[in-house]
């Protein structure tokens, strides 16, 4: 007979392979119905959201997910102030009260050690799963536990000594990549809602193959995740752009470099890149949400030195 915690074990890692069959499906950002629909384990539906941020499936004893709300227009994102020096994410308890029930569950998940699915909302209904994460602290008189949401640094996790002038910097780095993640994803998703979820090269329409590019490369420090500075691009447009083999005039003609005009090849280079070639790109209707001309002409004389 299964026991509780073998059962708890045997759900988690059934939510982790679901997820991933839904992010090969619909891309990594999810609709909030494939998620309150969740999955079904011996007959019994296992949802991975729902109203409260802190969420237990009734087949659990112990969360299985939390969740930060989408940013509202014209409000700072929830988590900018929220990255802890030591690279984790601050989750807030519900309410004022560590003796919340949610809470109780949430310190326990904690104490035994249980791995959780973070949602990070990035537009109505549409959250961006991370998994598996931890709750390294939990810190009941501030309301909130410390969670690690896997960012990709040595910080903390036997990189430079975190005394040093090297380690201080490496944390300040680390936490600057985990907010810049974290943005990333809500500013791919409102790039490709302003191009209609199309390339505006190609209008390829299939949300996972699609990017969100950067005209200011992302290198630049004035380069920020707002939408005119972004275009809707198909992974292979995606990679000429930042290759400078294929450029955008301010005027939203395309160009493609001279040298791979003339080179001959398949059938992938001479509809996918070559016969783009004067072309103008697709924009999105609303006149805000095109992109920043000043931007387009920087980027393209980056494009133009490279030709």
């Amino acid at each position: 007979m299964t026991t509780s915690d073998e059962l708890d074990g045997l759900v988690r890692v059934a939510a982790f392979q679901f997820l991933e069959t839904q992010v090969m499906i619909h891309g990594e950002v999810l609709p909030w119905s494939v998620l309150t629909s969740g999955f079904t384990y011996n007959g019994t539906r296992v949802p991975l959201i729902g109203a409260s941020g802190i969420w237990k499936p009734a087949v659990l004893d112990l969360p299985i997910s939390i969740a930060t709300a989408p940013p509202t227009v014209g409000k700072p994102a929830p988590y900018d102030d929220e990255i802890s020096d030591d690279n984790l994410l601050l989750y807030r308890y519900r309410g004022e009260s560590s003796a919340i029930a949610d809470n109780v569950r949430l310190r326990e998940t904690f104490r035994q050690g249980r791995p959780l699915i973070y949602f990070h909302g990035v537009a109505k209904g549409r959250y961006h799963p991370y998994w598996p994460v931890l709750i390294r602290e939990d810190h009941p008189t501030e309301l909130h536990v410390a969670v690690d949401i896997g960012a990709t640094t040595l910080a903390g996790r036997g990189g430079g000594d975190l005394g040093t002038a090297e380690g201080l910097i490496e944390k300040s780095y680390a936490r600057r990549l985990t907010l810049q993640r974290l943005h990333q994803d809500a500013f791919r998703e409102r790039v490709l809602k302003a191009y209609r979820h199309s390339c505006g090269i190609c209008s390829l329409k299939h949300v996972e193959l699609l990017d969100a590019a950067h005209i200011l490369p992302d290198a630049d420090p004035r380069s920020q995740p707002v939408v005119e500075n972004g275009m809707s691009l198909c992974k292979i447009h995606h990679a000429a752009f930042d290759r400078q083999i294929l450029g955008v005039r301010p005027d939203h003609v395309i160009e493609i470099r001279a040298d791979i005009l003339d080179e001959v090849d398949g059938p992938m280079l001479r509809h996918g890149l070559q016969e783009n070639h004067g072309q103008r790109l697709i924009l999105p209707r609303k006149h805000d949400e095109q992109p920043n001309p000043l931007f387009l002409e920087e980027r393209y004389e980056l494009f133009r030195r490279a030709s």
